[in-house]
């Protein structure tokens, strides 16, 4: 069975650049924002490299004007987004259903998609691998997905975890900053 023909643009934001790749209208890649243009293509060629650059069709353009709104900064969603998850492992399709219904600003933990998922504490590893692997960042919002006791965690994407602080932040998530891990006496 031949694979369908993958096509990419790559835009600006306020953030930065990203790039959106699709197959038929589902979106099969998002890279989060770049500092160059050329940055976010390779990011996206990296992953799909027989992937042709492409005028987005319609509903793609409409997913483009939202990443940008929401750069932006204002709430938007993208839970209703056509998306295609070939390929992916069961377990990591089961996590990104969950993420994916996480809404503006509200969070959750590795450790809570591993009980939700019917998973002991050890899965949260696995979530955190899923999180990682996330092939559309943005779309299934994996930067709403916190360490246990609403630690910031990793982040895979250009930036990293100050990435991930700043998409939450706009969100109006008050991430606590960490306790001392000495405190002094006073006397």
């Amino acid at each position: 069975m031949r694979e369908p023909d993958r096509h990419y643009h790559v835009f600006e934001t306020t953030a930065g650049w990203s790039a959106i790749a699709w197959a038929s209208n589902s979106v099969v890649r998002f890279v989060l924002p770049n500092t160059s243009e050329a940055g976010a293509e390779r990011q996206l060629l990296g992953r799909l490299p027989h992937a042709s650059r492409a005028v987005p069709p319609e509903e793609i353009d409409g997913i483009i004007a939202a990443a940008r709104k929401y750069f932006a900064g204002e709430q938007m969603h993208f839970s209703g987004v056509a998306i295609d998850l070939a390929g992916q492992d069961r377990f990591f399709i089961g996590v990104y259903d969950i993420v994916r219904r996480l809404a503006w600003g509200e969070t959750t933990t590795y450790g809570a998609i591993a009980k939700a998922l019917g998973a002991g504490p050890e899965a949260a590893r696995d979530v955190g691998r899923a999180m990682a692997g996330n092939p559309v960042p943005l779309i299934i919002p994996c930067h709403r997905v916190l360490a246990a006791g609403s630690r910031i965690g990793g982040f895979s994407a250009p930036g990293g975890s100050d990435t991930k602080r700043r998409m939450l932040e706009m969100e109006g998530v008050q991430l606590a900053p960490p306790k001392p891990v000495q405190q002094s006496l006073a006397f």
